[in-house]
């Protein structure tokens, strides 16, 4: 895995504090999850977000740590893998979710059934930072 550093770590922490309203502004991908009820962790290896989702929308977006909070998957990838994932036209194995995870660049845990079964809306919802990415398909 390629190592963390504050200048991409910062600016990827910025960018899924930006996630939420993204989301808002894209209706039809809350519309595809709209009976997704979980609790999980997002976000770059070193820092992650607790991620709490009702009915598609992220009702709430915490750092971690948090003192004994709860979660059924794990999705964390380093800094670079977002960066590189968050381009207009990501290179090949740069590209996708499960891609990263192959590459040794990320890492998949927990209760992998909520992520499989919305994979479509999880890799809608974190490619929101992708220049152009509002316009998601239904």
């Amino acid at each position: 895995m390629t190592p963390l550093s504050d200048a991409p770590d910062a600016a990827v922490i910025k960018a899924f504090a930006e996630i939420p309203a993204l989301l808002e502004r894209t209706p039809a991908l809350v519309m595809r999850a709209r009976f997704l009820d979980c609790d999980c962790l997002l976000g770059p290896m070193g820092r992650p977000f607790h991620v709490s989702i009702r009915a598609g929308r992220i009702t709430d977006l915490t750092q971690a740590p948090v003192l004994m909070r709860s979660w059924r998957f794990s999705y964390r990838a380093t800094s670079a893998a977002w960066a590189e994932y968050w381009q207009a036209v990501p290179k090949p194995g740069w590209h996708d979710l499960l891609a990263l995870t192959k590459r040794g660049e990320a890492v998949l845990e927990g209760d992998l059934h909520p992520f499989m079964a919305h994979l479509q809306y999880f890799k809608d919802l974190l490619a929101l930072p992708r220049p152009d990415a509002a316009t998601v398909s239904s």
